[in-house]
């Protein structure tokens, strides 16, 4: 038709209103609004700004990688520009065939990557190179952030991961075959997993000269005042903790103070003296004690004269605070020996009738509004409704 008119101007590019130095979008510079905005490395850019530095493919936050020149890229750039580069290394093909060793016989050398070329603050970059770690190629262990290349054993130099890292107490990472021959116990029958050791034709002196025995000295790394174990005071590592109390112990140290019988989470009693005991000894230090709490039977008088009978309620010593003890004695009660009613705590022999004495446990015991523990007979004499036909177990009374 001749009534269209069409419009030949020249579309020219939107101008965007440029930001302070370093406070807009990396790439035009221009002011960066919520509604369009995309993060990386911590600056916002915009959407049509987030794109490969190399391809100019769109990004988003599952397929950015960020480059060490402050840049940002697609998978497939950054590994052809920051990648592992040389023989063997193509695009997620198999391995490639140079022409050089069809000439010289030999393959051409791989280009090693230098991950120190970067320098790091000191104490923020890879623990083992100082260099820099970007996103990419992080692995955190102890809250410290290593290269992948860089998280191997100290000794072996195997490859790591967070199942078989372990932190030495040396701030390095071994693998648990070297932490346990450079940390773990040593001396005769701790070899890496062998059975017994056969001597033969060896005394036993002689046997105990060559014996290669070595006590590891747990309060080498000291620890802060209260935070370390409670028998050496030194620092307690994961692969060696042992938890009593909220307190860690070393796994050598969680022993009887008593008879130093090694103890676990199941045979281990705290003591008022903040020291754990096996059983025993914590019952031979803090049990009742008097006639007929001994370890042997009970004793029979053979004069006649009647057994005294001792009382094993605390009678000595300082008494609690008021309102956390016991409410019977009023002496302190320890997690051995603690029952628990709404009344409050009691000792084991404590918690009885306050009535007729009969010993109580958790299902026949009554609390009273008094603040005391009742048997149900007691209970309902005292405190049941009384009158006719509320007898002590008979049938409904009758008036004469």
């Amino acid at each position: 038709r001749d009534d269209i008119v069409i419009n030949r101007a020249v579309l020219l590019p939107k101008a965007i209103a440029k930001a302070p130095e370093g406070e807009g979008c990396p790439k035009c510079g221009g002011f960066v609004y919520a509604a369009e905005q995309m993060l990386a490395r911590g600056r916002a850019f915009h959407k049509s700004c987030f794109k490969c530095g190399e391809c100019s493919k769109r990004l988003d936050s599952v397929n950015v990688t960020e480059g060490p020149d402050k840049d940002i890229y697609c998978k497939v750039c950054y590994g052809k520009k920051f990648g592992p580069k040389g023989y063997g290394y193509g695009q997620g093909g198999g391995t490639l065939q140079s022409d050089t060793v069809s000439i010289s016989g030999q393959a051409p050398k791989i280009t090693v990557i230098d991950t120190a070329c970067i320098k790091a603050a000191p104490g923020e970059g890879c623990p083992r190179c100082g260099g820099v770690v970007f996103a990419a190629e992080e692995v955190l262990a102890k809250g410290r952030p290593w290269h992948r290349k860089c998280f191997k054993c100290h000794d072996c130099h195997k490859t790591l991961d967070s199942i078989i890292a372990c932190d030495g107490p040396d701030r390095d990472v071994y693998c648990k075959t070297c932490y346990g021959k450079k940390w773990g116990p040593h001396g005769y029958g701790f070899a890496c997993g062998s059975g017994f050791l056969q001597t033969d034709g060896l005394t036993e002196d002689e046997i105990s000269q060559n014996r290669q025995f070595y006590n590891p000295d747990t309060t080498s790394i000291k620890a802060a005042p209260g935070q370390g174990c409670p028998r050496c005071g030194g620092a307690v590592f994961a692969a060696e903790q042992q938890l009593a109390k909220e307190t860690m112990w070393h796994k050598k140290c969680f022993n009887c103070a008593e008879c130093h019988r090694p103890l676990d989470s199941t045979l281990a009693c705290d003591g008022p003296d903040k020291e754990v005991h096996c059983r025993a000894c914590y019952a031979k230090l803090f049990g009742p004690k008097g006639f007929g709490f001994g370890h042997s039977p009970t004793l029979v008088s053979t004069g006649g004269a009647a057994t005294a009978i001792h009382d094993p309620r605390p009678n000595s010593g300082s008494r609690a605070a008021p309102g956390h003890g016991c409410r019977r004695c009023g002496y302190p009660v320890y997690a051995a020996e603690q029952m628990v009613s709404k009344s409050g705590i009691f000792h084991k022999r404590c918690f009885s009738c306050s009535d007729c004495g009969r010993s109580l446990d958790s299902t026949n015991q009554n609390d009273a509004p008094n603040g005391e523990i009742y048997c149900r007979g007691c209970y309902g004499r005292n405190f049941g409704p009384k009158g006719v036909g509320f007898g002590m177990g008979a049938g409904t009374l009758t008036m004469a």
